[in-house]
């Protein structure tokens, strides 16, 4: 018998406040018509003042209890994929537990900017698949309007902020690639990369800093890494792509998801595209599309999925699971 980490429930929370790219026209030397082709974005969401990653998270965790009919302390662990936690320590994770009325388990925060998701699903199928933790709750949240530069139009109309919370809970299963839950994980990272996406400040220099990007660098590493680390997730689960139902990306660009749509052979069609809506949310991205796309009912019982994100650093990677 196998052990896998099969979702038992799902959840999302986008702040208030929707930016619409006309916003931006009033700021700065852009249009709705230049952001759009150039990323696919028609608007984000920004958290208001006194709202702050952990609220988002918390707010997302509830509508996932709520939809796996869980109680908090029914779970084992949660793990947070974010950059933009509220505080240098304590770890974002434990306030979210806090929050939701966790009494028991652990909590941690997991950082691989945009690929967090990603990372943090991989570690909770490791939690799972060692006996370490039954259920686990996973959730990606960021307030990246945090770490716009104002004054720089290639980066600050791409991002948004939002949170999205997966649980996923021990099942057993047969070993093949019929089963539910997650069946292969492929991680990756290359930090002689850090210079084309990365923010320029931090603790240790005691400054917040802004986000910085080579857009073009970043799209030319983007649909080669993404397409290459599906195809490997996709071999280690003895799947193609001609079995796969949807493709959920992480929510970065357009231009990339169809890109590396079709550098792996899939539909645009069978491609959960969120981006126009919610801009870049980093780690929230891939849950927030899961979520919303169920919502929409397009994602259904059975359906296999194929989720990739890239992120700065670079690190990369994609998770196969059956629905």
């Amino acid at each position: 018998m196998t052990i896998r980490a099969v979702v038992k429930g799902i959840g999302h929370y986008l702040p208030e406040r929707v930016v619409p790219n006309s916003e931006f026209e009033k700021m700065m030397d852009t249009s709705d018509e230049w952001i759009t082709s150039r990323s696919g974005i028609k608007q984000r969401h920004f958290a208001a003042e006194d709202e702050f990653t952990s609220d988002l998270a918390i707010k997302a965790g509830k509508m996932a209890l709520n939809d796996a009919g869980l109680t908090a302390n029914d779970l084992d662990a949660i793990i947070v994929a974010t950059s933009t936690a509220d505080l240098t320590f304590p770890s974002a994770a434990t306030m979210i537990q806090h929050g939701l009325g966790m009494t028991r388990g652990f909590a941690y925060d997991i950082q691989a900017v945009c690929a967090g998701f990603v990372f943090a699903l991989a570690n909770a199928n490791a939690q799972i698949i060692s006996g370490q933790a039954k259920r686990v709750m996973v959730i990606g949240a960021e307030t990246f309007s945090r770490l716009m530069d104002w004054t720089d139009r290639g980066t600050c109309v791409l991002f948004g902020d939002g949170a999205g919370a997966l649980i996923l809970e021990a099942s057993d299963g047969t070993g093949t690639k019929e089963d539910r839950g997650i069946l292969s994980v492929d991680l990756n990272s290359d930090g002689s990369h850090r210079d084309i996406l990365y923010v320029d400040g931090g603790v240790s220099t005691a400054t917040t800093g802004y986000l910085r990007m080579e857009g073009k660098e970043v799209f030319r590493h983007a649909v080669e890494k993404l397409a290459a680390t599906a195809e490997t997730a996709m071999a280690r689960a003895n799947i193609t792509s001609q079995d796969v139902d949807w493709v959920v990306p992480h929510q970065a660009n357009i231009r990339i998801i169809k890109g590396t749509a079709k550098k792996m052979g899939i539909s645009e069609d069978n491609v959960v595209i969120t981006v126009h809506n919610h801009g870049n949310t980093s780690a929230a991205s891939i849950p927030l599309a899961l979520s919303v796309a169920k919502q929409e009912g397009k994602i259904k019982p059975g359906h296999l999925i194929v989720t990739e994100a890239i992120g700065g650093g670079l690190a990369w990677g994609a998770v196969v699971l059956r629905w």
